[in-house]
């Protein structure tokens, strides 16, 4: 689960430990559910792969998590199964559960991508969905034709949250302006990535002595990407892990470059300019374009079916296509005046009224009370 996932199961927790402080709990998940005092079945790290060949390299060792995982659920007899994101797992859980056990109800949050491909799976999930949960209203269209419950509750990148200001300028030098770096959260991305961004961050110090580059990490990745930066000895450059930091740096930004992800549109909302990049090895790649039947990468250019942001994919990921790409828009503010513009109006029409997590709170409530 990605920190935003993470953060709606707080969340949730939360509202339902007010309601009814006496509802049991049990999950598959990590510090942050454990620290809440919810025993988990196992860590999810031992079931986090990416890319099609690391799955299959792992598949028995996910068969394996899977029934697990069902038989833990089936003895602890839930009202509710709540599964998040994760549907080469989640969905496989929740198909067996309701097998076995058909009262038990159960909500999916965050559709699989159907827009992207395999649209045909929608028809199995309405054998074992009681309801799924959607980041975006188009989705709708999708789960509406076969029948199944479903409800937009928005993406929470998109929620605007009040936190205390921090003082950056121990971090960041004012005078400086500040480019955004997302090289992923996992180590196969920065691995990819992080060697082009460097040369990228090379290319740029040659012709501008006025920019500060600032990788937004994970608490996990951030000691990778720190160690690999000061190995050349890079002196305008930070590594940052700290959510609230990284949230007014980004704001702060005069660009951002990006891997190819949901992150995207927490740069969007921040009203900050962008490119996205992405690579992934050659027969992971051949996979994806087989299957794929979208044009873009990226979600915003999907909804628009054309590029508002520039998509750097595989070949042209590369140190000397992002610079060239960046400093075009740096010297043509218009160009980013535009984007922005149409980022902000395909956002406006994504956003919920209220909440992902009140959203998602009303539909768990009518099961828990029917």
């Amino acid at each position: 689960m990605n920190p935003l996932e993470i953060n709606l199961l707080l969340k949730l927790y939360l509202i339902y430990k007010k309601k009814d402080p006496n509802i049991e709990y049990s999950c598959v998940g990590g510090v942050h559910l454990n620290s809440l005092g919810i025993k988990s079945i196992f860590e999810l790290k031992e079931i986090t792969y990416i890319g099609f060949t690391s799955v299959l390299l792992n598949i028995f060792k996910i068969k394996n998590k899977i029934n697990k995982t069902v038989d833990e659920i089936i003895k602890f007899n839930p009202d509710i199964l709540f599964s998040v994101d994760s549907p080469d797992f989640t969905l496989r859980v929740a198909e067996k559960v309701k097998k076995l056990n058909n009262s038990i109800k159960t909500v999916h949050y965050v559709a699989p991508q159907v827009w992207v491909w395999r649209e045909g799976r929608v028809k199995k999930f309405k054998k074992f969905l009681d309801h799924i949960l959607l980041l975006f209203d188009f989705e709708k269209k999708y789960f509406d034709k076969e029948n199944i419950p479903n409800t937009f509750v928005g993406h929470p990148l998109l929620e605007h949250e009040t936190k205390d200001k921090i003082d950056l300028s121990s971090i960041i030098s004012n005078d400086k302006k500040i480019i955004s770096l997302f090289s992923g959260s996992r180590s196969s991305e920065i691995n990819l990535l992080l060697p082009i961004l460097i040369d990228f961050i090379n290319m740029m110090n040659k012709k501008f002595d006025n920019f500060t580059f600032v990788f937004h990490a994970t608490d996990e990745n951030k000691n990778l990407i720190s160690e690999k930066i000061n190995y050349i000895n890079l002196k305008n450059v930070e590594v940052i892990s700290d959510e609230n930091i990284k949230k007014q740096i980004l704001n702060r930004s005069t660009f951002a470059v990006s891997k190819s992800g949901t992150v995207s549109l927490e740069i969007c909302n921040a009203k900050v300019p962008s490119i996205i990049i992405y690579k992934m090895n050659f027969l992971n790649f051949l996979i994806v374009k087989m299957l794929v039947k979208v044009k873009f990468a990226n979600i915003i250019n999907i909804i628009n079916d054309k590029e508002i942001i520039p998509e750097l994919i595989q070949k042209e990921c590369n140190s000397k296509e992002i610079y060239n790409s960046v400093v075009y828009f740096l010297k043509n503010p218009e160009l980013m005046k535009k984007q922005l513009n149409d980022c902000e109006e395909t956002l406006s029409k994504i956003r919920s009224k209220t909440s992902s997590s009140d959203e998602a709170s009303l539909v768990l409530t009518n099961f828990l009370t029917s």
